[in-house]
C-alpha cells in the first residue's frame, strides 16, 4: 500500500539537499512507538538478513537550490508505502492527529492525506521510479578494507540482486520459503540515469527511470509496496506503477 501525504507551512519549507535521513527520522517519529522500535531495531529477519519492508520518495515538488539546501516554497508532497497494514494505519492517524510537525527545521501540517491501493494483478508490470533503485555488493580489497560496487541496468547482477532481494523480503514478511532460484526481469524503458545522494555521510548511488518488470505477481507486488533493490527504508526503490 502506498500513502501519498501533501504538506504545506506558512513560511518555506526548507530541507538540506541530502535529506534522505531526515526523511526517515521524520517517519519513525510519527508512527507508534512500540512499531517504531520494532522497525529500528529488528525487523523482519530471514537467513541474517533484516528488512525493515518500508520505503519513501523523494519529496514529489522541485526545489530550488540554496547553497547546501533545497527550497520546496510552502508546500511538498511525499508517497510512504509498505506491506504492513499497522504501518500504513499508523502513519495515517498520526499525520492526520498532529496539528504540527516539524521536518528540520521547517514545521509543516497535513494538507491531504491519499491511499494508493496498487494491485499487481499480472506477471508483467512497467514502474516508474520515485526514488531510486539501488543494486550493489560489499566487496573486499587485498588489504582486507571494503569497498562496495554499485551494478546498471546493464549488468546482469542488476536483476539478479532485485530478484533475491524480493524473495528474502517476502519470505520474511509471509514467513514462506520462495526459493532464491525464482527470477524477476527488470530492464529499462527508455534511458535510465544514475543518481547520486548521500545518506548521511554515505555516498549512495542508484538508478532512475522507468522499468518493466517480469515475474511471479507475489513478488511483483513486494516490490510496489517495499521498494525494489536494496537500502529501502533509508528512501531508495519506491516506485508508482504505470
Amino acid at each position: 500500500m502506498q500513502i501519498k501525504i501533501v504538506f504545506s507551512s506558512e513560511k518555506d519549507i526548507i530541507i538540506p539537499i541530502h535529506y534522505n535521513s531526515l526523511v526517515q527520522a521524520f517517519i519513525y517519529n510519527n508512527i507508534d512507538d512500540e512499531l517504531a522500535s520494532f522497525l529500528h531495531d529488528r525487523g523482519y529477519q530471514v537467513n541474517n538478513r533484516v528488512f525493515k519492508l518500508f520505503t519513501f520518495s523523494r519529496i514529489l515538488n522541485r526545489g530550488k537550490k540554496e547553497g547546501r539546501h533545497f527550497n520546496f516554497g510552502n508546500k511538498i508532497q511525499l508517497i510512504v508505502a509498505s506491506p504492513i497494514e499497522e504501518f500504513c494505519k499508523s502513519i495515517a492517524n498520526h499525520m492526520l492527529q498532529s496539528d504540527s510537525l516539524y521536518i528540520g527545521q521547517s514545521d509543516i501540517r497535513v494538507d491531504q492525506i491519499q491511499i494508493i491501493p496498487y494491485q499487481v494483478n499480472r506477471e508483467e508490470i512497467v514502474v516508474e521510479t520515485l526514488s531510486p533503485i539501488v543494486t550493489y555488493s560489499t566487496l573486499y580489497k587485498a588489504d582486507g578494507s571494503r569497498y562496495t560496487l554499485y551494478f546498471t541496468p546493464d549488468e546482469s547482477d542488476f536483476s539478479r540482486i532485485v530478484s533475491e532481494n524480493l524473495v528474502r523480503k517476502y519470505n520474511a514478511f509471509y514467513n514462506d520459503d520462495i526459493s532464491l532460484d525464482e527470477v524477476i526481469e527488470i530492464v529499462p524503458d527508455g534511458q535510465y540515469k544514475q543518481s547520486i545522494t548521500y545518506y548521511k555521510d554515505f555516498l549512495v548511488k542508484g538508478i532512475s527511470g522507468r522499468f518493466i518488470l517480469r515475474g511471479d505477481m507475489r513478488l511483483l507486488q513486494m516490490g510496489v509496496d517495499t521498494g525494489f533493490g536494496s537500502k529501502n527504508s533509508q528512501g531508495y526503490g519506491c516506485v508508482k506503477l504505470l
